[in-house]
């Protein structure tokens, strides 16, 4: 089963110019700097002088000194908050899923989505195959035998699929969860060093469980 997505719908994010930084929430400066800067993530050591088990505070202390990304040569010219955003990215921690989870959480932030959380699913079983005739469209049923009581019965039954189950409703939910978790620690970060340049990190999240209804 592939990744699927919704969209997630927003206002337009502007790099703010002067003292005054723009408030944004971490999904919205993530879709900023991948969707509107087409940030890259470099999982490279940039920084020669990073200790090898070097953290997200390390790297965005160290440029945040600097005052620039160091620049690895391999990626075009963005802004400078979207380079910090994207290496932020590059060492998220493995508890927060790591690599794999950067690159999804990049991946959705360019297309403007949220992972799906099968909100209004619900399980249940369908006809395997379907055909169609004259008077409209059917299950197509298969012959058998089953025995019973000593005696061998010719049986005609429908094969049938699972299209949606209880795990697969339940692994939409951890994945969405596990993601959730891992925007809460970027959050974090960009709170404790607050050195993005034309942007301020703000409380707001994603809702933490969609799919519960609204009280």
């Amino acid at each position: 089963m592939g990744l699927m997505t919704t969209v997630v719908i927003g206002k337009a994010v502007v790099p703010a110019r002067g003292a005054i930084k723009a408030q944004v929430s971490i999904q919205q400066l993530l879709i900023w700097a991948f969707q509107s800067e087409r940030a890259s993530i470099d999982f490279g050591d940039d920084l020669d002088e990073a200790p090898p088990a070097y953290g997200v505070e390390y790297v965005i202390h160290q440029q945040g000194l600097l005052g620039c990304k160091v620049d690895g040569g391999g990626r075009s010219s963005s802004h400078p908050d979207a380079d910090l955003v994207a290496d932020a990215l590059a060492v998220l921690p493995d508890v927060r899923g790591g690599r794999r989870m950067a690159l999804l959480i990049a991946e959705l932030a360019r297309a403007g989505r949220t992972p799906d959380v099968m909100a209004d699913a619900v399980p249940y079983v369908a006809p395997r195959e379907m055909a169609h005739n004259q008077f409209g469209q059917y299950a197509v049923t298969e012959s058998g035998t089953f025995t019973a009581g000593g005696k061998a019965h010719n049986v005609r039954y429908c094969p049938i699929r699972y299209p949606v189950t209880a795990p697969m409703i339940g692994r939409a939910r951890r994945a969405y969860l596990e993601w959730w978790g891992a925007l809460l620690e970027l959050r974090h970060t960009f709170h404790a060093y607050s050195n993005l340049s034309a942007f301020e990190v703000s409380n707001e999240m994603p809702r933490q469980r969609p799919w519960q209804k609204k009280r």
